[in-house]
């Protein structure tokens, strides 16, 4: 079973076309997992005007951010495969096939994606090309190369991805972390969603950093901390870790 987590929040202009690009992927099994944080547009009616069992739709009872959201979306999911996707891409035919493929072998992966602009337009470079994409735990750790809306894993993994530890600013950079120290993973070259960048995306991934070099250091050394005392204390069930 496959399930499909989406954080949404004020999404309605583009998450029905991100929502028909996902569901003839799926079988009647699966499940599209929405957690919405109190969007104040159409998001969560058009949601309900798919009328299909398949997507569960879950409202916080008050606005928690990005990360918190996407965590709840997690927890709610009840899948085999976990699939984590923004709310504003379009997925091609392909992916869940694809990706399941590979979940066969691997525990973990991420894909490339194609950039496309607001109108939907490629833009003709991928995520990989940008971020010049490495595979491991130090490399992403100091230069994320994922999207989050490109990773799926298998269900074990929650066991060590979760709780998020509090305070921290990107989910997919606390998954990978994670997923590396432990699991078996493989990144795919082959660009199974069109990664939208507009205006009003809630990430900034595909652009220049904001961050001054002191933040970035300060920020890392934090996520070090958190993911490997997490390995610590569920790897090897030693040390008082604590989030």
């Amino acid at each position: 079973m496959v399930s499909v987590c989406i954080a949404t929040y004020n999404g309605e202009k583009y998450l029905r076309q991100q929502i028909e690009s996902i569901l003839p992927q799926l079988s009647i099994e699966d499940e599209i997992v929405i957690s919405d944080d109190c969007s104040t547009d159409r998001t969560v009616e058009i949601l309900k005007v798919f009328n299909d069992e398949r997507i569960k739709i879950f409202v916080n009872e008050s606005n928690q951010g990005v990360v918190e959201n996407f965590e709840n979306a997690i927890k709610q999911s009840i899948g085999e495969y976990v699939f984590l996707s923004d709310q504003d891409d379009v997925w091609e035919p392909n992916k869940v096939e694809t990706i399941k493929q590979l979940l066969q072998t691997y525990d973990f992966v991420s894909h490339n994606a194609e950039i496309i602009n607001d109108e939907g337009e490629r833009q003709g470079v991928d995520y990989f090309s940008v971020r010049k994409t490495k595979y491991g735990y130090l490399n992403n750790l100091w230069k994320m190369g994922y999207l989050g809306c490109c990773m799926a894993f298998n269900r074990k993994c929650l066991t060590d991805i979760l709780p998020f530890p509090k305070g921290i600013l990107w989910h997919d950079m606390w998954i990978a972390a994670i997923l590396h120290l432990k699991y078996k993973g493989t990144i795919s070259e082959l660009c199974l969603i069109n990664y939208r960048r507009h205006d009003s995306n809630l990430s900034t991934s595909s652009e220049k950093s904001e961050y001054s070099l002191f933040f970035k250091i300060k920020y890392r050394s934090v996520m070090l901390f958190h993911s490997l005392g997490r390995y610590w204390k569920n790897f090897y069930g030693r040390g008082e870790y604590t989030l």
